[in-house]
């Protein structure tokens, strides 16, 4: 199970966005690219490592590469619009 560093949250503002720092990202990649949790999605796997990257987590740029050479175009086009979609919702 992943867990959440809610270290970063600001407190005492209503309607506060949670902002996963880059290593909750980042190992949010692995769970997904492993299928430790449930079955193997690459799709979600690149988004991640994509979004940890991002926030500067120094493997994830790696790993997205990783991930991407295993992707068909669709599933990566796929995978960079969850990423900015993401971005558009946190």
């Amino acid at each position: 199970m992943a867990r959440l560093d809610f270290s970063e949250l600001s407190t005492g503002t209503i309607g506060a966005s949670f902002q996963p720092s880059a290593d909750v990202l980042f190992q949010m990649g692995i769970l997904h690219a492993s299928g430790r949790d449930g079955a193997v999605d690459l799709v979600s796997a690149h988004m991640y490592f994509n979004l940890a990257d991002r926030n500067g987590a120094e493997d994830a740029a790696y790993h997205r590469q990783e991930i991407a050479a295993q992707l068909s175009k669709a599933d990566l086009a796929k995978a960079l619009r969850a990423a900015r979609e993401w971005l558009t919702f946190h």
